[in-house]
């Protein structure tokens, strides 16, 4: 036993040492060095390049290729994480949990930032508990509807300019769907990628997890109505293209790679669900030169509501950085790094104040994008797609995908895989909380709470 602990020991200090020699140097050339893990969209280089010049005693760097979470937390704990790192929903209770996520509570409001108060409320969930604030939103997404206006022209449709319902939605659609003689088809009404099934979910009413996350409900009357109508677009209406005819476009030559690439070809889809960040792309007059659209409310059901998301940018609580990492955050809560947001397309500025100016409405450089307000007024009515904190959530996720891909494919009934669903996530949840002492305490005031509540 006692050659294991010093066997144990020894490795540790040869990992020590080793992670103190890859570690980035704390200061060069007078800055202090900062590594932020992100995606590698290319609007984060210009974001960087302007705090480096906000704050020149500082010198930010991307690291593209450190984004898992569960290597974040180990990194972290080894002490060679990045010193900041973004996230997205589902990741806040592992991050705490592992005291890897700074609470920046206090540090934000004694400069003056108050995240509960000035951000949407749509996306304040990935970064907040319970009143405590552990990083900012980076950005702000809400779906409308973008408008390929070549498809609308050519069928003298107009334009939709109001807030409308599905029902309104689907006999333009079904007009806007053509096919050739053989029932081929050659353009289709309607385009959206598949994970933003639970807008469908919460626009007839359902949820995918009870509100204070003890129990996944997907197979609720609401949720299977929101998923079957979903399903019936795809196959009943057949205004959205199925996995099979997507892939019979593509050998055809005539489809791209990505919901975004298909959209901005510009011949084949009449409209998009999509979020403001597709413009990122679209924009590429090279890459995109037939696509002349607008943008349109996105159709809704019994409630006028729309799902939220988004990113969120946390220091890394183990860094010794981290008070240097704070500026990054201050500078994502100013005008500098809002306003590059909304100009740049990266989803609306998290900051509400800074979508209600007039240099939101209109970007010179885009004067075509003339509907700005539609993406503001569309995150305004928007909510979170609440995750539980009581199951790991890509373990959730992997059930839930698998799930939803088999209706998308239309190998099982909508109802029987929403069930199976509920089933087998509600069951991980048990054997989270098996493992777990803390969280089955927690879980069991909850419900307690519930049956006292009924």
């Amino acid at each position: 036993m006692k050659l294991f602990f010093a066997g144990t020991l020894l490795v540790l200090a040869l990992l020590s040492v080793v992670a103190w020699q890859i570690s980035p140097k704390t200061v060069q050339d007078g800055k202090t060095q900062l590594v932020w893990a992100s995606d590698d969209n290319p609007a984060r280089r210009e974001q960087i390049d302007l705090f480096n010049k906000e704050y020149p005693d500082c010198n930010l760097t991307l690291d593209p290729n450190n984004r898992g979470m569960e290597k974040v937390v180990v990194q972290s704990i080894a002490g060679v994480g990045p010193d900041l790192f973004d996230a997205g929903a589902g990741n806040l209770d592992l991050l705490i949990d592992s005291g890897i996520a700074w609470d920046v509570t206090d540090e934000l409001k004694k400069n003056g930032v108050d995240v509960l108060a000035t951000t949407w409320q749509g996306v304040q969930d990935i970064s907040t508990r319970e009143g405590r604030v552990y990083g900012i939103p980076s950005n702000a997404a809400a779906n409308a509807l973008l408008i390929n206006k070549t498809i609308f022209d050519n069928a003298g449709v107009p334009y939709p300019n109001k807030s409308w319902t599905w029902e309104e939605f689907l006999p333009i659609a079904q007009k806007l769907t053509l096919r050739d003689e053989k029932g081929r088809a050659k353009q289709f009404g309607f385009l959206m990628d598949w994970w933003l099934y639970p807008q469908f979910i919460i626009q007839w009413g359902g949820r995918v997890y009870t509100e204070d996350g003890t129990r996944c409900v997907i197979d609720s009357p609401e949720a299977i109505a929101g998923m079957q109508f979903l399903h019936d677009l795809m196959y009943k209406y057949k205004v959205m293209p199925s996995p099979v005819e997507e892939a019979a476009m593509a050998t055809q030559g005539g489809w791209g790679s990505g919901t975004i690439t298909q959209f901005g070809e510009g011949s084949k889809i009449a409209m998009a669900l999509a979020g403001r960040w597709w413009l990122c792309t679209l924009r590429n007059k090279d890459q995109f030169p037939n696509l002349k659209m607008t943008v349109a409310e996105a159709p809704h059901h019994n409630k006028r509501i729309f799902l939220a998301y988004g990113r969120a940018t946390f220091i890394n609580a183990q860094s010794p950085r981290r008070e240097q990492a704070l500026k990054f955050l201050l500078y994502m809560a100013g005008q500098g790094y809002n306003d590059l947001i909304n100009d740049q397309a990266d989803a609306v500025s998290p900051f509400k104040t800074f979508c209600y100016t007039d240099n939101f409405l209109v970007n010179p450089e885009f004067p075509e994008e003339d509907k700005n307000d539609v993406w503001r007024e569309v995150i305004e009515v928007s909510v979170p797609n609440v995750v539980s904190p009581f199951v790991n959530a890509q373990a959730a996720n992997r059930i839930l995908t698998k799930q939803t891909d088999l209706i998308k494919n239309n190998q099982k009934p909508v109802a029987d895989a929403l069930r199976d669903a509920a089933r087998e996530v509600n069951a991980e949840i048990q054997k989270t909380l098996a493992k777990n002492p803390e969280l089955k305490k927690r879980y069991d005031a909850l419900v307690a709470k519930q049956k006292e509540a009924n």
